[in-house]
């Protein structure tokens, strides 16, 4: 979004979904001009899905999910080490 403003949402289709948010059809989204899907998760039963979309929106999950976009980054060469001595991603 901003670079380091990161999104957390629940879907059952993640095709429309993004295109929602690309067409500026999600509020909370909207006022960001670049959007890039860079991680996401399926899981077999939706109470899972919510539940770690839950985990996720805390401090803790935030800073977990963080680490790992930082780290999968990194291991590609996506990241510069400046911004990853940062702290990485957001």
């Amino acid at each position: 979004m901003d670079g380091k403003a990161l999104y957390v949402g629940f879907s059952t289709d993640l095709k429309r979904r993004f295109t929602e948010h690309k067409q500026e059809k999600v509020r909370s989204t909207a006022r960001y001009i670049e959007k890039k899907l860079i991680h996401c998760e399926a899981y077999e039963l939706q109470s899972d899905a919510l539940r770690r979309e839950k985990f996720l929106k805390t401090t803790e999950g935030k800073r977990l999910l963080r680490k790992q976009i930082r780290d999968v980054l990194l291991k590609y060469a996506m990241l510069p080490s400046k911004v990853a001595a940062n702290g990485g991603v957001g």
